[in-house]
């Protein structure tokens, strides 16, 4: 149960990141200013953030497996209407409906965590969340093998229909899960300012997510742009095996969980952070020839997915100890605030790319994990 759930998240997730190496494709396709093409992967988290505070806390108060399926069967229409887009207003409403639906991951994540024994929850999260990175490092080099082959519109077919198929298993496999809970919606939604007011580690771990994920989605919003122009003129082909590179981040997602579970919190949240440091302080500060930037950015890519794997299990992990009744309404806040950071990151990545190059996205890709890490330094020891 603890694969497919993997699996399953890994497929999900991956929806919201099959456009992040497509961007120069799909802004030529629907008439997109180049200024603006990080709105392509923009809205589709805004979207996500948004189904982080309005549809993951109904895990707390509605049957799980129901909300998956349905989640999953309209984030499917969203992926066909992308798929048959023509121009960018379309385009980039169904990018924000993908974002929306692809929330059922996080329904799925604190369902493993219900099932899991709490000396392995730190593990059985991570194995999850492992199978979730593993979704959105394959996205990258998926869509630009899929798209150099057949263009780009069939991943987003491939897609639409992977998804419908997915929401049929896990209706036939998922346990029915009735949540202890009596609220209303809107009263259930009520709550999440008080929890987060009222829960420090929300607040601390959230911040952390923020500015690693903030960081990751920069760089893989931006590094394809780069990446296809002077020095390299890497095709999709190329551009697709340099994301593969990223996948052997997500080994850091078990590792992590189990350091947490063995008291080990603090220590992986610093090594973390650290490495988001010298994923973007290492490309500004050195230089080379064309193979030796080259693997520098393949070092950075790895060691900052690593980073961004281990911070997010060791949030999840924490904030999944607080109590088994609000677990849907942590995770949605927990994740909502993460995405939003990656929001800014892509936006942010897209204008710096247009105005003032790579040193500038590497300028600003370095502020994020370093404000997570004077933000680190204040936490108190215990």
């Amino acid at each position: 149960m603890v694969w497919l759930m993997a699996t399953a998240t890994g497929l999900i997730v991956a929806n919201l990141y099959y456009a992040q190496p497509l961007v120069g494709p799909i802004s030529r396709a629907t008439g997109l200013d180049p200024g603006a093409a990080g709105l392509i992967v923009t809205l589709t988290q805004m979207g996500y953030c948004l189904g982080m505070l309005f549809i993951v806390p109904l895990g707390d108060l509605v049957e799980n497996r129901k909300l998956i399926v349905t989640a999953l069967l309209g984030t499917a229409c969203a992926l066909l209407a992308a798929a048959f887009s023509s121009n960018a207003i379309l385009f980039l409403a169904a990018a924000f409906c993908i974002g929306l639906g692809s929330v059922a991951a996080q329904i799925i994540v604190p369902f493993a965590s219900h099932l899991a024994r709490p000396e392995r929850r730190g593990q059985v999260v991570g194995t999850v969340v492992s199978g979730l990175l593993m979704g959105i490092m394959l996205a990258r080099p998926v869509s630009s093998l899929v798209t150099d082959a057949l263009g780009w519109h069939a991943i987003f077919v491939m897609s639409a229909i992977g998804t419908a198929a997915l929401a049929f298993v896990l209706k036939s496999r998922l346990p029915l899960r009735e949540p202890d809970h009596t609220s209303t919606y809107p009263a259930l939604l009520a709550t999440l300012w008080h929890l987060l007011r009222t829960t420090p580690i929300l607040r601390r771990r959230a911040a952390y997510q923020f500015c690693m994920f903030g960081a990751f989605s920069l760089f893989w919003t931006t590094v394809p742009l780069i990446l296809a122009s002077e020095p390299f003129h890497l095709s999709q082909t190329g551009i697709a095996i340099f994301a593969l590179a990223g996948v052997a981040g997500a080994i850091a997602s078990p590792l992590a969980g189990r350091r947490a579970d063995q008291g080990k919190s603090r220590s992986t949240t610093a090594i973390a952070l650290v490495a988001g440091i010298v994923a973007f302080a290492a490309p500004l500060l050195l230089s080379g020839g064309r193979v030796f930037e080259l693997g520098l950015l393949v070092a950075a890519s790895i060691v900052l997915d690593a980073g961004v794997s281990a911070s997010l299990v060791v949030g999840q992990r924490a904030i999944y100890a607080l109590g088994a009744d609000v677990r849907s309404r942590l995770n949605g806040l927990y994740m909502a605030i993460f995405f939003l950071g990656g929001a800014l990151g892509s936006s942010l990545g897209g204008w710096m790319m247009a105005h003032h190059g790579w040193p500038g996205v590497l300028l600003t890709g370095l502020l994020f994990p370093l404000t997570g890490l004077a933000v680190f330094l204040t936490e108190p020891r215990r």
